[in-house]
């Protein structure tokens, strides 16, 4: 997939989607629909950097897609080129008739569009879905809208998955993904601490704008580079509070692995919330629960794709 980070660079002509897109959820797939099936220009996702809401707001915004997240998530899919726009006050005081002409017109060369129903651009988000609508209808432009998308009688957007991120509910957070959320990055160097106990652990250096699901215990399949089967695990997010830890951390524990993982990119699939975070007055104490935690997650990973539960290494 080609990266295009200025109008300059674009590929073109184009049959875009065009969002923020963050989380790539079921609703954003489904606008993402009519440009992959597009023949007649090169297919394109058009979004924006950093995230609208954080320059308008001017507070920082974590992603549930970062955009090295988003890329791969997008190649996968079929997106032919990204056009990944830096969002800057300028462009958000752009009239949408400007946006219109030196964005869709000049610098991508639109044949065909596709928005969500609450599309909004320009000004004081002057221009919307129905905007588009009329200016594709008047150059002959074939303009997809995309209804809200349900999912339990609730529309599917990135804050419900987030606030069932919030509360542990990953079952729900993926049900309205449509695929596991998945916490990504390098394994560095830590404090050793889980070797000690006997529980070797991957601190994951992740992306400092990622957002995190609540803190505590989870099941996860990790996704590691020389292996073709994700392999079990039992992840931790969270402060470490038995051993006096200051900074939010995201460690990982191989169930049935054995190796050197530093310097690798792990991806860790969440599949099931454990248990909370909490403080133990030993760390023998703390030693057992892990110990019943691996137990619970190995049994409960295996079991959901009808494998024989392995005997632990080790």
């Amino acid at each position: 997939m080609y990266v295009a980070l200025t109008l300059q660079q674009v590929r073109k002509p184009v049959a875009a989607a065009i969002g923020n897109f963050d989380g790539l959820h079921r609703g954003h797939q489904q606008v993402l629909q009519p440009v992959l099936s597009s023949t007649i220009a090169i297919r394109t996702v058009l979004t924006f950097y950093p995230h609208p809401q954080e320059v308008l707001s001017g507070q920082p915004r974590l992603l549930l897609t970062p955009p090295q997240e988003k890329q791969q998530l997008l190649q996968q899919l079929g997106v032919e080129q990204l056009v990944q726009l830096p969002f800057t006050e300028d462009l958000a005081v752009q009239p949408p008739h400007d946006f219109i002409a030196t964005v869709l017109e000049q610098g991508l060369q639109v044949q065909q569009l596709s928005v969500g129903w609450d599309f909004c651009f320009g000004h004081q988000r002057a221009g919307n879905a129905r905007t588009l609508a009329d200016w594709g209808q008047q150059r002959g432009i074939q303009v997809d809208i995309i209804p809200e998308i349900q999912l339990q009688g609730e529309r599917v957007s990135s804050s419900r998955i987030r606030a069932a991120l919030d509360q542990g509910e990953v079952s729900m957070a993926n049900l309205l993904l449509g695929r596991g959320y998945r916490l990504e990055g390098t394994v560095v160097r830590g404090d050793q601490r889980g070797r000690q106990l006997g529980f070797p652990t991957a601190n994951l250096q992740l992306p400092p704008e990622k957002y995190l699901p609540r803190d505590g215990v989870y099941s996860v399949w990790v996704h590691h580079p020389q292996e073709a089967q994700p392999l079990a695990g039992v992840m931790n997010v969270g402060l470490r509070p038995t051993v006096s830890g200051l900074q939010r951390t995201v460690e990982v524990h191989l169930l049935d692995w054995q190796g050197d993982l530093y310097g690798l990119y792990l991806a860790a699939e969440l599949v099931s919330f454990l248990r909370p975070e909490q403080r133990f007055d030993s760390l023998e104490a703390l030693t057992a629960q892990i110990h019943q935690d691996c137990q619970t997650a190995r049994q409960q990973l295996y079991s959901s794709r009808g494998l024989r539960t392995p005997t632990p290494v080790g």
